[in-house]
């Protein structure tokens, strides 16, 4: 069995900015991204069918026997024997969103080639769950945390904790990682599990509830106050106070201040004090930028914060508005509330915005990747190029 993990188009527009710069398979929700969870999941090989621009990072593996899977549909094991039980030519949908189709040694360009190739509909028994917009991440992260847990840790042994200063409650659900460090800190997953990744640090004070995910090589700070429902992806730090919240790796929230009903991209750097409103204040229903409309679209929720796309990054003190959304590489400072709407590569803030320049943002780009020992090649400036000229139309003030 071969997994191709395709982008829904439809989907893949909802879940902008994060999906400017990954196929819509690699958004972390849980402690896996949704790439992972199919490679766990059905113990086989995948890969994706994305974006042309985005495709010389992640890459398609064609083979013999070719499953293309719909790359915003969360796994379940009900789910993986439904595909593997596709004839040839066989498509799997719920309602009108194709889920998978066995295509064989078909290559199959993209979601409508698919869709035309179907020779047969199977309609599925699940009642399948997909990552449709920005905000279910943070609205399925703690349930997705649990299934990962399950997944990840059935038949195998926690480290042990040795540090007699740490409280835990509810060990059972807790488990630590080779090389992970925890010190005098507070562990509750009596509501939630609790999973400390390989080589993760927990400092002293640090109050975790959860469900709650710290993934590989990543850091909880000093006296940080982390409410459930939170993942923090893999070699981030992670400090102040947090809520339902989703970092997808090589990020900083180091310091004080609040981020809640949130998710944050890879690369990105909220500074000192930064806090982030998750509710209006007459409680009425969160609207966020929304891509596929070129508008605001509502939320359905009381609760959402900030959306920040890779590489964004913002000085100390920022304050952002309920459901505020900020694109690829923006840099926003100042005082006052900037717009709910950031677009990409946007330097400034409330005062006013210019635009972030291509080889300014490599420059700081290749800086910030080295310090986590990783480098700004040539694919990766060509995406960042081509989402800059994507998101052009964004930038009123060049037009002025």
């Amino acid at each position: 069995m071969n997994i191709i993990l395709f982008d829904e188009p439809s989907i893949r527009q909802n879940l902008l900015p994060l999906t400017f710069t990954r196929p819509v398979a690699e958004i972390r929700v849980g402690i896996l991204t949704v790439a992972e969870k199919w490679q766990q999941c059905a113990v086989a090989p995948v890969s994706y069918l994305t974006a042309p621009y985005l495709q010389g990072k992640y890459g398609r593996q064609q083979h013999s026997h070719n499953y293309y899977i719909n790359g915003a549909l969360l796994p379940t094991q009900t789910l993986v024997a439904e595909i593997r039980s596709l004839a040839l030519g066989e498509a799997l949908y719920s309602q009108d969103m194709l889920l998978a189709l066995n295509a064989d040694g078909q290559e199959l360009q993209s979601a409508a080639e698919l869709a035309a190739a179907a020779t047969r509909r199977r309609d599925s028994s699940e009642n399948c769950q997909l990552v449709r917009d920005v905000w279910d991440i943070f609205v399925l992260n703690g349930d997705q945390i649990r299934s990962d847990f399950k997944m990840l840790t059935e038949g195998r042994l926690s480290q042990p904790i040795g540090d007699k200063f740490t409280a835990v409650y509810g060990k059972e659900n807790i488990f630590i990682e080779e090389g992970a460090k925890i010190k005098a800190a507070v562990l509750n997953a009596e509501d939630g599990p609790i999973y400390i990744g390989r080589d993760a640090q927990v400092l002293e004070g640090a109050l975790i509830r959860g469900p709650f995910a710290l993934c590989e090589g990543s850091h909880v700070s000093m006296g940080a106050k982390m409410r459930g429902d939170i993942t923090i992806g893999p070699f981030s730090k992670v400090g102040g106070e947090v809520s339902n919240s989703v970092i997808f790796g090589y990020s900083s929230k180091g310091h004080e201040g609040f981020l809640g009903n949130s998710v944050l991209g890879e690369w990105c750097n909220l500074g000192a004090d930064t806090n982030t409103s998750n509710l209006k204040n007459n409680y009425a229903d969160v609207k966020v930028w929304n891509y596929a409309t070129g508008g605001f679209k509502s939320t359905g929720r009381q609760f959402c914060g900030l959306i920040m796309g890779d590489h964004s990054k913002c000085g100390i003190n920022t304050m952002f508005n309920t459901g505020t959304v900020v694109g690829v590489s923006a840099n926003i400072f100042g005082a006052d509330y900037p717009s709910n709407f950031i677009p990409s590569f946007s330097w400034g803030g409330n005062a006013g915005f210019e635009t972030y320049r291509l080889h300014k943002v490599y420059e700081v780009a290749a800086k910030v990747l080295d310090r986590r020992n990783h480098k700004l090649d040539e694919i990766e400036k060509a995406i960042l190029a081509e989402v800059f000229e994507q998101t052009q139309q964004y930038r009123v003030w060049d037009k002025v």
